[in-house]
């Protein structure tokens, strides 16, 4: 009995330092949280739900919930419920651009993951990093490089010229949607190939073996094995590439210009730069956080439901 307490006491102590290692390990990311999200976050609450400075039209964030003013936020919700109302027509052109984009995305990602994963083998390196340099260029000179190219004199116009089809030379940064998902499509595919590199990589290969020593070809095996267990690094690439187009307005910018084309980070950002409209973006961006917990909850429910199954 002696020693049965004994080991009691002991695996009580081992249990105590145990949870005190596993606070003291979740300290530093809780930490990280709290200074670089949540207080952000409660900022932005602050300001949407906040006043204007009547002289200067500058926003008062209000940081007391209980006398935070909603009016701003159900002005936002009501136009972005009207029909035909700018905000309305500017959400779903996002939703649009966005949803177009993310597939094209996929399209060109899956096909170049799933090769650097299974066949490139000593040459893994290289295909990486040359994914990955493209991060080590600021985003508005690749955009900008986009610019050059579909100028009026640029090598778009100019190539079609040559060939002789100069008829079909147009002015093509005048607004138009096709150009915006183009650039959003160069920007954020590597956000969709790495993921999905990563996830083809760990596939099990007793798996595909076993799927090629039961008679199945190289398709059978893909369509059945292949494609089922990497729809969990789909799901993440999808999410990982989604979410920051949401809120992109830098590409509409350099690429577009025009109202035709502008997207809700662009409605944002008109609201920052606009005097007395600072509670508007912070409205604006609730809303964008809103539409970016749809994918999010999708990614979660279907992680979830695959643990479950497996």
């Amino acid at each position: 009995m002696a020693a049965t307490h004994e080991v009691t006491i002991a695996d009580r102590g081992w249990r105590r330092r145990e949870r005190r290692a596993t606070a003291g390990l979740l300290a530093g990311p809780l930490l990280w949280l709290l200074l670089f999200f949540v207080l952000p976050f409660y900022v932005v609450l602050s300001v949407a739900f906040g006043t204007l400075d009547p002289i200067f039209l500058t926003a008062e964030p209000v940081f007391n919930p209980a006398m935070w003013d909603v009016t701003t936020l159900r002005g936002v919700l009501s136009n972005m419920l009207t029909s035909g109302s700018i905000e309305q027509e500017t959400l779903l052109r996002t939703l649009a651009y966005v949803g177009v984009a993310t597939a094209a995305c996929l399209v060109i990602g899956y096909p170049v993951a799933y090769f650097i994963a299974r066949h490139a083998r000593r040459t893994k390196a290289f295909f990486l990093i040359a994914f990955i340099a493209p991060f080590w260029i600021s985003y508005m000179m690749r955009m900008l490089a986009w610019v050059n190219l579909l100028q009026d004199d640029g090598l778009v116009n100019d190539t079609l010229e040559t060939v002789g089809l100069g008829g079909l030379a147009v002015d093509w940064l005048d607004g138009r949607g096709f150009v915006v998902v183009l650039g959003l499509v160069y920007g954020y595919v590597p956000y969709m190939i790495l993921p999905l590199y990563a996830g083809l990589d760990r596939l099990p290969a007793h798996a595909l073996e076993a799927a090629r020593d039961l008679g199945a070809g190289r398709l059978e095996t893909f369509r059945r094995v292949t494609l089922p267990l990497s729809l969990p690094a789909i799901a993440a690439s999808v999410l990982l590439t989604c979410l920051p187009m949401l809120g992109d307005y830098f590409t509409v910018d350099l690429l577009s210009g025009s109202p035709r084309t502008a997207m809700v980070g662009n409605l944002i950002n008109n609201s920052v730069l606009t005097p007395g409209q600072t509670g508007q973006a912070g409205a604006f961006v609730l809303l964008v956080l809103v539409v970016s917990l749809v994918p999010m909850l999708l990614y979660i429910r279907s992680v979830r439901s695959d643990g479950l199954a497996s």
